[in-house]
Protein backbone atom coordinates (compact mmCIF):
# COMPACT_ATOMS: atom_id res chain seq x y z
CA UNK A 1 0.00 0.00 0.00
CA UNK A 2 1.17 3.33 -1.11
CA UNK A 3 0.02 6.76 -0.56
CA UNK A 4 -0.95 9.12 -2.79
CA UNK A 5 -0.28 12.91 -3.64
CA UNK A 6 -3.56 13.64 -1.43
CA UNK A 7 -2.13 12.43 1.68
CA UNK A 8 1.23 13.66 0.90
CA UNK A 9 -0.22 17.03 0.40
CA UNK A 10 -1.66 16.82 3.66
CA UNK A 11 1.11 15.92 5.29
CA UNK A 12 3.60 18.41 3.84
CA UNK A 13 0.64 21.39 4.91
CA UNK A 14 0.61 20.08 8.38
CA UNK A 15 4.83 19.97 8.71
CA UNK A 16 4.45 23.61 7.46
CA UNK A 17 1.98 24.59 9.84
CA UNK A 18 3.56 22.97 12.73
CA UNK A 19 6.53 25.62 11.39
CA UNK A 20 4.29 28.51 11.82
CA UNK A 21 3.10 27.67 15.52
CA UNK A 22 6.84 26.58 16.73
CA UNK A 23 7.33 30.34 15.59
CA UNK A 24 4.10 31.87 17.02
CA UNK A 25 5.45 32.76 20.09
CA UNK A 26 7.80 35.47 18.38
CA UNK A 27 5.37 37.88 17.13
CA UNK A 28 4.26 37.90 20.97
CA UNK A 29 5.77 42.02 22.28
CA UNK A 30 8.77 41.52 24.64
CA UNK A 31 7.68 40.32 27.78
CA UNK A 32 6.21 37.27 27.61
CA UNK A 33 2.65 38.56 27.95
CA UNK A 34 0.03 39.96 25.34
CA UNK A 35 -2.91 37.75 23.83
CA UNK A 36 -0.52 36.21 21.15
CA UNK A 37 1.54 34.39 24.25
CA UNK A 38 -1.68 33.40 26.17
CA UNK A 39 -2.88 31.76 22.54
CA UNK A 40 0.43 30.11 22.19
CA UNK A 41 -0.35 27.01 23.98
CA UNK A 42 -3.87 26.79 22.23
CA UNK A 43 -2.70 27.43 18.90
CA UNK A 44 0.03 24.04 19.90
CA UNK A 45 -3.12 22.13 20.94
CA UNK A 46 -5.07 22.55 17.68
CA UNK A 47 -1.58 21.73 15.39
CA UNK A 48 -1.71 18.35 17.12
CA UNK A 49 -5.24 17.93 17.12
CA UNK A 50 -5.41 18.29 13.23
CA UNK A 51 -2.92 15.98 13.06
CA UNK A 52 -4.15 13.81 14.84
CA UNK A 53 -7.70 13.58 12.86
CA UNK A 54 -5.27 13.17 9.52
CA UNK A 55 -4.08 10.47 10.93
CA UNK A 56 -7.26 8.68 11.90
CA UNK A 57 -8.61 9.39 8.65
CA UNK A 58 -6.09 8.12 6.97
CA UNK A 59 -5.86 5.00 9.13
CA UNK A 60 -9.26 4.15 8.40
CA UNK A 61 -8.84 5.03 4.80
CA UNK A 62 -6.46 2.78 4.74
CA UNK A 63 -8.26 -0.50 6.48
CA UNK A 64 -11.08 0.43 4.15
CA UNK A 65 -8.48 0.17 0.92
CA UNK A 66 -7.55 -3.22 2.66
CA UNK A 67 -10.95 -4.48 3.18
CA UNK A 68 -11.99 -4.00 -0.39
CA UNK A 69 -13.09 -7.10 -2.51
CA UNK A 70 -10.41 -7.72 -5.26
CA UNK A 71 -11.45 -7.21 -9.07
CA UNK A 72 -12.08 -10.20 -11.14
CA UNK A 73 -10.83 -10.60 -14.79
CA UNK A 74 -11.25 -12.44 -17.57
CA UNK A 75 -8.88 -12.12 -20.73
CA UNK A 76 -9.33 -13.00 -24.41
CA UNK A 77 -7.01 -13.01 -26.68
CA UNK A 78 -6.66 -13.80 -30.28
CA UNK A 79 -6.14 -17.15 -31.69
CA UNK A 80 -2.58 -15.90 -32.87
CA UNK A 81 -0.61 -12.40 -33.50
CA UNK A 82 0.88 -12.04 -36.33
CA UNK A 83 4.57 -10.15 -35.66
CA UNK A 84 4.53 -6.71 -36.18
CA UNK A 85 1.01 -6.31 -36.23
CA UNK A 86 -1.29 -5.12 -33.86
CA UNK A 87 -4.20 -7.29 -32.49
CA UNK A 88 -6.90 -6.84 -30.21
CA UNK A 89 -6.77 -8.05 -26.68
CA UNK A 90 -10.02 -7.94 -24.13
CA UNK A 91 -10.12 -7.39 -20.85
CA UNK A 92 -13.46 -7.68 -19.08
CA UNK A 93 -13.13 -6.33 -15.54
CA UNK A 94 -15.74 -7.19 -12.50
CA UNK A 95 -16.36 -4.93 -9.60
CA UNK A 96 -17.80 -7.85 -6.63
CA UNK A 97 -17.80 -4.91 -4.05
CA UNK A 98 -20.14 -2.68 -2.69
CA UNK A 99 -18.54 0.75 -3.65
CA UNK A 100 -16.87 2.07 -6.55
CA UNK A 101 -13.53 0.66 -7.73
CA UNK A 102 -11.60 3.83 -9.11
CA UNK A 103 -8.53 1.48 -10.46
CA UNK A 104 -5.44 1.99 -13.12
CA UNK A 105 -5.30 -0.86 -15.54
CA UNK A 106 -2.17 -2.23 -17.08
CA UNK A 107 -1.94 -5.61 -18.93
CA UNK A 108 1.00 -7.93 -18.43
CA UNK A 109 2.24 -7.83 -22.25
CA UNK A 110 5.28 -9.67 -23.49
CA UNK A 111 8.54 -8.40 -22.78
CA UNK A 112 9.56 -5.71 -25.39
CA UNK A 113 5.71 -5.89 -27.16
CA UNK A 114 3.77 -2.60 -27.58
CA UNK A 115 0.14 -1.64 -25.93
CA UNK A 116 -0.12 1.75 -27.06
CA UNK A 117 -3.41 2.64 -24.96
CA UNK A 118 -2.02 1.12 -21.51
CA UNK A 119 -2.75 2.04 -19.06
CA UNK A 120 -5.98 2.54 -18.48
CA UNK A 121 -7.87 4.58 -15.81
CA UNK A 122 -11.79 4.88 -14.83
CA UNK A 123 -14.25 3.89 -12.59
CA UNK A 124 -16.59 0.70 -12.38
CA UNK A 125 -19.96 1.12 -10.09
CA UNK A 126 -20.36 -1.88 -7.64
CA UNK A 127 -21.49 -5.19 -9.31
CA UNK A 128 -20.74 -3.43 -12.71
CA UNK A 129 -18.78 -4.93 -15.38
CA UNK A 130 -15.98 -2.64 -17.60
CA UNK A 131 -14.84 -4.08 -20.80
CA UNK A 132 -11.70 -2.97 -22.38
CA UNK A 133 -10.09 -3.29 -26.07
CA UNK A 134 -6.77 -2.75 -26.62
CA UNK A 135 -4.40 -3.37 -29.40
CA UNK A 136 -1.33 -5.42 -28.70
CA UNK A 137 1.62 -5.73 -31.06
CA UNK A 138 4.25 -7.98 -30.56
CA UNK A 139 7.50 -7.88 -32.86
CA UNK A 140 8.94 -11.37 -31.88
CA UNK A 141 7.66 -14.58 -33.25
CA UNK A 142 7.33 -18.20 -31.05
CA UNK A 143 5.33 -18.30 -28.22
CA UNK A 144 4.00 -14.84 -26.37
CA UNK A 145 3.70 -14.99 -22.58
CA UNK A 146 1.22 -12.61 -21.23
CA UNK A 147 1.47 -12.59 -17.81
CA UNK A 148 -1.22 -11.30 -15.08
CA UNK A 149 -3.20 -7.97 -15.26
CA UNK A 150 -1.47 -5.27 -12.95
CA UNK A 151 -4.47 -3.13 -10.72
CA UNK A 152 -3.38 0.25 -8.89
CA UNK A 153 -6.79 0.62 -6.82
CA UNK A 154 -7.36 3.79 -5.12
CA UNK A 155 -8.78 4.18 -1.39
CA UNK A 156 -12.22 5.82 -0.97
CA UNK A 157 -10.78 8.60 0.03
CA UNK A 158 -8.20 8.87 -2.51
CA UNK A 159 -5.40 8.88 0.03
CA UNK A 160 -3.91 5.18 -0.34
CA UNK A 161 -2.72 3.19 -3.56
CA UNK A 162 -3.14 -0.79 -3.49
CA UNK A 163 -1.54 -2.79 -5.93
CA UNK A 164 -2.19 -6.38 -7.22
CA UNK A 165 -2.26 -8.78 -9.66
CA UNK A 166 -5.48 -10.54 -10.99
CA UNK A 167 -6.10 -12.92 -14.18
CA UNK A 168 -3.84 -16.06 -15.27
CA UNK A 169 -0.96 -16.17 -16.97
CA UNK A 170 -1.68 -16.91 -20.68
CA UNK A 171 0.41 -18.18 -23.90
CA UNK A 172 -0.22 -17.31 -27.56
CA UNK A 173 1.00 -18.04 -31.06
CA UNK A 174 3.16 -15.00 -33.11
CA UNK A 175 3.32 -16.17 -35.93
CA UNK A 176 4.95 -14.49 -39.02
CA UNK A 177 3.37 -11.59 -40.66
CA UNK A 178 0.89 -13.29 -43.36
CA UNK A 179 -0.94 -9.86 -44.19
CA UNK A 180 0.56 -10.15 -47.51
CA UNK A 181 -0.94 -13.05 -48.46
CA UNK A 182 -4.45 -12.29 -47.13
CA UNK A 183 -4.08 -9.31 -49.34
CA UNK A 184 -3.18 -11.31 -52.03
CA UNK A 185 -5.96 -13.67 -51.54
CA UNK A 186 -8.85 -10.87 -51.45
CA UNK A 187 -7.29 -9.38 -54.42
CA UNK A 188 -6.89 -12.89 -55.95
CA UNK A 189 -11.16 -12.94 -55.24
CA UNK A 190 -11.76 -9.70 -57.49
CA UNK A 191 -8.99 -10.79 -59.91
CA UNK A 192 -7.13 -8.29 -59.44
CA UNK A 193 -3.43 -9.76 -57.83
CA UNK A 194 -1.38 -7.49 -60.25
CA UNK A 195 -2.27 -4.45 -58.09
CA UNK A 196 -0.47 -6.35 -55.77
CA UNK A 197 2.63 -6.22 -58.19
CA UNK A 198 2.20 -10.22 -58.87
CA UNK A 199 1.83 -10.48 -62.54
CA UNK A 200 1.23 -13.63 -64.79
CA UNK A 201 3.45 -13.77 -67.86
CA UNK A 202 2.85 -15.71 -70.60
CA UNK A 203 6.09 -17.10 -72.44
CA UNK A 204 6.17 -20.01 -75.49
CA UNK A 205 6.94 -23.27 -74.49
CA UNK A 206 5.12 -26.59 -72.82
CA UNK A 207 4.11 -24.90 -69.68
CA UNK A 208 0.76 -26.10 -69.67
CA UNK A 209 -1.32 -28.80 -69.78
CA UNK A 210 -4.50 -29.91 -71.55
CA UNK A 211 -7.71 -29.26 -69.09
CA UNK A 212 -10.68 -29.60 -71.62
CA UNK A 213 -12.35 -28.85 -75.03
CA UNK A 214 -14.42 -25.78 -75.13
CA UNK A 215 -16.53 -23.93 -77.84
CA UNK A 216 -14.32 -21.69 -79.57
CA UNK A 217 -14.07 -17.99 -78.45
CA UNK A 218 -13.35 -14.68 -80.25
CA UNK A 219 -9.48 -14.28 -79.54
CA UNK A 220 -8.35 -17.96 -79.24
CA UNK A 221 -5.27 -18.54 -81.41
CA UNK A 222 -5.67 -21.20 -84.19
CA UNK A 223 -3.06 -23.31 -82.75
CA UNK A 224 -5.22 -24.07 -79.92
CA UNK A 225 -8.19 -25.24 -82.56
CA UNK A 226 -8.60 -29.23 -82.39
CA UNK A 227 -9.52 -29.90 -86.00
CA UNK A 228 -10.77 -33.33 -85.10
CA UNK A 229 -13.16 -32.11 -82.46
CA UNK A 230 -14.26 -29.59 -85.06
CA UNK A 231 -14.74 -31.74 -87.85
CA UNK A 232 -16.84 -34.12 -85.39
CA UNK A 233 -19.43 -31.59 -84.45
CA UNK A 234 -19.31 -29.38 -86.88
CA UNK A 235 -18.35 -26.24 -85.00
CA UNK A 236 -15.14 -24.86 -84.17
CA UNK A 237 -13.83 -26.16 -80.83
CA UNK A 238 -10.64 -24.95 -78.82
CA UNK A 239 -8.64 -26.85 -76.59
CA UNK A 240 -8.30 -25.26 -72.68
CA UNK A 241 -4.88 -25.47 -70.85
CA UNK A 242 -3.95 -24.90 -67.19
CA UNK A 243 -0.78 -24.61 -65.85
CA UNK A 244 1.28 -27.57 -64.90
CA UNK A 245 0.29 -28.90 -61.48
CA UNK A 246 2.04 -31.31 -58.51
CA UNK A 247 5.21 -29.81 -58.88
CA UNK A 248 7.15 -29.50 -55.68
CA UNK A 249 8.61 -26.20 -54.15
CA UNK A 250 11.15 -26.65 -51.60
CA UNK A 251 12.58 -23.81 -49.35
CA UNK A 252 15.88 -24.81 -48.40
CA UNK A 253 15.59 -21.47 -45.47
CA UNK A 254 19.31 -20.66 -43.60
CA UNK A 255 18.85 -19.71 -40.26
CA UNK A 256 22.04 -18.70 -39.64
CA UNK A 257 24.01 -15.88 -37.80
CA UNK A 258 23.89 -14.11 -40.97
CA UNK A 259 20.19 -13.96 -41.20
CA UNK A 260 20.19 -11.96 -37.49
CA UNK A 261 21.22 -8.75 -39.35
CA UNK A 262 18.27 -6.44 -38.55
CA UNK A 263 15.99 -4.54 -41.53
CA UNK A 264 13.43 -2.06 -39.74
CA UNK A 265 12.02 -3.26 -36.98
CA UNK A 266 12.53 -7.14 -38.39
CA UNK A 267 15.76 -8.99 -38.69
CA UNK A 268 15.82 -10.37 -42.15
CA UNK A 269 14.77 -13.83 -41.01
CA UNK A 270 11.28 -12.49 -40.79
CA UNK A 271 11.45 -10.84 -44.04
CA UNK A 272 12.11 -14.55 -45.38
CA UNK A 273 9.44 -15.79 -43.55
CA UNK A 274 6.96 -13.48 -44.92
CA UNK A 275 8.01 -14.28 -48.74
CA UNK A 276 7.65 -17.70 -48.01
CA UNK A 277 4.19 -17.47 -46.82
CA UNK A 278 3.33 -15.24 -49.82
CA UNK A 279 4.92 -17.69 -52.42
CA UNK A 280 3.82 -21.19 -50.49
CA UNK A 281 0.29 -18.91 -50.96
CA UNK A 282 0.66 -19.06 -54.97
CA UNK A 283 1.74 -22.34 -55.60
CA UNK A 284 -0.19 -24.02 -53.20
CA UNK A 285 -3.18 -22.50 -55.13
CA UNK A 286 -1.15 -23.31 -58.45
CA UNK A 287 -1.70 -27.28 -57.08
CA UNK A 288 1.70 -27.53 -56.29
CA UNK A 289 3.38 -28.84 -53.30
CA UNK A 290 5.46 -27.00 -50.46
CA UNK A 291 8.39 -28.16 -48.02
CA UNK A 292 10.54 -26.34 -46.02
CA UNK A 293 14.51 -27.91 -45.27
CA UNK A 294 16.19 -25.30 -42.53
CA UNK A 295 20.41 -25.35 -41.98
CA UNK A 296 22.19 -23.41 -40.30
CA UNK A 297 21.87 -24.23 -36.69
CA UNK A 298 18.37 -26.24 -36.94
CA UNK A 299 17.86 -29.26 -38.79
CA UNK A 300 14.17 -29.24 -39.29
CA UNK A 301 11.94 -31.01 -42.24
CA UNK A 302 8.92 -30.37 -43.25
CA UNK A 303 8.10 -32.96 -46.08
CA UNK A 304 6.04 -31.59 -49.37
CA UNK A 305 2.54 -31.02 -48.77
CA UNK A 306 -0.48 -29.56 -51.52
CA UNK A 307 -4.15 -28.22 -51.45
CA UNK A 308 -5.41 -24.70 -50.04
CA UNK A 309 -5.48 -26.16 -46.76
CA UNK A 310 -2.06 -26.91 -46.14
CA UNK A 311 -1.30 -23.40 -45.17
CA UNK A 312 -2.01 -23.82 -41.72
CA UNK A 313 0.36 -26.64 -41.96
CA UNK A 314 3.00 -24.20 -42.87
CA UNK A 315 2.13 -21.51 -40.36
CA UNK A 316 2.34 -24.56 -37.71
CA UNK A 317 5.16 -25.21 -38.58
CA UNK A 318 7.48 -22.31 -39.25
CA UNK A 319 5.73 -19.74 -36.39
CA UNK A 320 8.74 -20.75 -33.89
CA UNK A 321 11.74 -21.12 -36.32
CA UNK A 322 14.68 -18.91 -34.80
CA UNK A 323 17.78 -17.94 -36.08
CA UNK A 324 21.01 -19.38 -34.46
CA UNK A 325 24.41 -17.64 -33.93
CA UNK A 326 26.05 -20.72 -35.83
CA UNK A 327 27.71 -20.43 -39.05
CA UNK A 328 25.49 -21.76 -42.20
CA UNK A 329 27.19 -25.11 -44.27
CA UNK A 330 25.52 -25.05 -47.25
CA UNK A 331 27.17 -28.07 -48.25
CA UNK A 332 25.78 -30.29 -45.94
CA UNK A 333 22.57 -28.60 -46.26
CA UNK A 334 22.46 -29.34 -49.93
CA UNK A 335 23.60 -33.24 -48.79
CA UNK A 336 20.48 -33.61 -46.79
CA UNK A 337 17.88 -32.16 -49.01
CA UNK A 338 19.20 -34.63 -51.77
CA UNK A 339 19.11 -37.40 -49.51
CA UNK A 340 15.28 -36.71 -48.78
CA UNK A 341 14.26 -35.04 -51.86
CA UNK A 342 14.04 -37.48 -54.51
CA UNK A 343 11.77 -35.95 -57.18
CA UNK A 344 12.74 -32.66 -59.30
CA UNK A 345 11.96 -29.44 -57.46
CA UNK A 346 12.11 -26.04 -57.49
CA UNK A 347 14.77 -25.26 -54.74
CA UNK A 348 14.53 -21.93 -53.36
CA UNK A 349 17.64 -21.24 -51.40
CA UNK A 350 17.23 -18.79 -48.84
CA UNK A 351 19.71 -16.56 -47.57
CA UNK A 352 21.74 -13.37 -47.23
CA UNK A 353 24.62 -14.10 -49.37
CA UNK A 354 28.11 -12.65 -49.16
CA UNK A 355 31.23 -12.50 -51.08
CA UNK A 356 33.46 -14.67 -48.62
CA UNK A 357 30.39 -17.70 -49.51
CA UNK A 358 31.74 -18.34 -53.28
CA UNK A 359 34.02 -21.27 -52.24
CA UNK A 360 31.56 -23.28 -50.23
CA UNK A 361 28.01 -21.91 -51.62
CA UNK A 362 29.05 -21.93 -55.16
CA UNK A 363 29.97 -25.86 -54.97
CA UNK A 364 26.96 -26.82 -52.56
CA UNK A 365 24.76 -25.11 -55.28
CA UNK A 366 26.19 -26.78 -58.32
CA UNK A 367 25.48 -30.53 -56.32
CA UNK A 368 21.70 -29.20 -56.11
CA UNK A 369 21.59 -28.13 -59.87
CA UNK A 370 22.32 -31.85 -60.76
CA UNK A 371 18.87 -32.86 -59.99
CA UNK A 372 16.55 -29.91 -59.40
CA UNK A 373 16.13 -26.33 -60.47
CA UNK A 374 17.32 -24.13 -57.96
CA UNK A 375 16.49 -20.74 -57.32
CA UNK A 376 19.05 -18.96 -54.84
CA UNK A 377 16.81 -15.74 -53.25
CA UNK A 378 18.82 -13.65 -51.11
CA UNK A 379 18.26 -10.43 -49.41
CA UNK A 380 19.94 -7.29 -49.71
CA UNK A 381 20.65 -5.18 -46.89
CA UNK A 382 19.10 -1.72 -45.78
CA UNK A 383 22.58 -0.32 -44.50
CA UNK A 384 24.78 -0.80 -47.70
CA UNK A 385 21.61 0.34 -49.35
CA UNK A 386 21.67 3.45 -47.25
CA UNK A 387 25.39 3.59 -47.40
CA UNK A 388 25.36 3.94 -51.30
CA UNK A 389 23.00 6.51 -51.42
CA UNK A 390 23.76 8.77 -48.85
CA UNK A 391 26.05 11.93 -50.20
CA UNK A 392 29.83 11.68 -49.37
CA UNK A 393 30.63 14.96 -47.33
CA UNK A 394 34.01 13.93 -45.57
CA UNK A 395 36.02 11.25 -45.05
CA UNK A 396 33.74 8.61 -43.30
CA UNK A 397 31.67 8.69 -45.64
CA UNK A 398 34.16 8.31 -48.66
CA UNK A 399 35.32 5.20 -46.49
CA UNK A 400 31.61 3.67 -45.81
CA UNK A 401 30.66 4.26 -49.78
CA UNK A 402 33.83 2.36 -50.73
CA UNK A 403 33.08 -0.54 -48.34
CA UNK A 404 29.21 -0.51 -49.87
CA UNK A 405 30.56 -0.20 -53.50
CA UNK A 406 33.34 -3.23 -53.00
CA UNK A 407 30.58 -5.21 -50.84
CA UNK A 408 28.57 -5.08 -53.74
CA UNK A 409 30.69 -5.67 -56.63
CA UNK A 410 31.59 -9.24 -54.46
CA UNK A 411 28.12 -10.15 -54.06
CA UNK A 412 27.62 -9.03 -57.90
CA UNK A 413 30.86 -11.55 -58.92
CA UNK A 414 29.10 -14.75 -56.74
CA UNK A 415 25.47 -14.35 -58.66
CA UNK A 416 27.52 -13.94 -61.78
CA UNK A 417 29.43 -17.08 -61.12
CA UNK A 418 25.82 -19.06 -60.23
CA UNK A 419 24.07 -17.76 -63.37
CA UNK A 420 27.36 -19.50 -65.55
CA UNK A 421 26.10 -22.56 -63.93
CA UNK A 422 22.67 -22.31 -65.02
CA UNK A 423 21.48 -21.49 -60.87
CA UNK A 424 18.82 -18.69 -61.19
CA UNK A 425 18.96 -15.55 -58.35
CA UNK A 426 17.18 -13.18 -57.01
CA UNK A 427 18.65 -9.99 -55.31
CA UNK A 428 16.02 -7.49 -53.51
CA UNK A 429 15.72 -5.66 -50.91
CA UNK A 430 13.75 -6.96 -48.12
CA UNK A 431 10.26 -4.33 -48.98
CA UNK A 432 10.09 -5.86 -52.74
CA UNK A 433 11.27 -9.28 -51.43
CA UNK A 434 7.44 -11.39 -51.28
CA UNK A 435 6.05 -9.98 -54.68
CA UNK A 436 9.71 -10.36 -56.49
CA UNK A 437 9.76 -14.11 -55.27
CA UNK A 438 6.28 -15.08 -56.50
CA UNK A 439 6.98 -13.27 -59.64
CA UNK A 440 10.16 -15.63 -60.20
CA UNK A 441 7.97 -18.35 -58.95
CA UNK A 442 4.97 -17.82 -61.77
CA UNK A 443 7.92 -16.81 -64.69
CA UNK A 444 9.08 -20.12 -63.86
CA UNK A 445 6.27 -22.09 -63.91
CA UNK A 446 5.03 -20.15 -67.09
CA UNK A 447 8.34 -20.97 -68.73
CA UNK A 448 8.08 -24.65 -68.02
CA UNK A 449 11.50 -25.18 -66.31
CA UNK A 450 9.86 -27.57 -64.12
Amino acid sequence: MNPTGRILGLVVAWALLGVLVSAWPAFAPEGGSGPLSAAAPFVMQAWWIVGGIIAAVALVDALLLSRLAKLQLTRRLPGRFAVGEASDVRLDLLNPGGVVAKVEIFDGIPAGAEAETMPWQGSIAPGEKARLTHPVRIIERGVAKFGKVHVRRTSPLALWHKKYLVGENEEVRVYPDYEPVLRFALLSLQHRPDQMGIVRKSFAGSSRDFHQLREYREGDPLSQIDWKATSRRISLISREYQEQRNQVVIFLTDTGRRMRAMDGELPQFDHCLNAMLLLSYVALRQGDQVGVQAFGGMNRWLPPVKGAHSMSVLLNHLFDYQTTPEPSDFSAAAERLLARQKRRALVVVMTNLRGEDSSEIVPALRTLRSKHLVLLASLRERSVEDARSKPVEGFGDALRFAAAERYDAERAEVLATLQGFGILTLDVPAQQFPVALANSYLDIKAAGRL
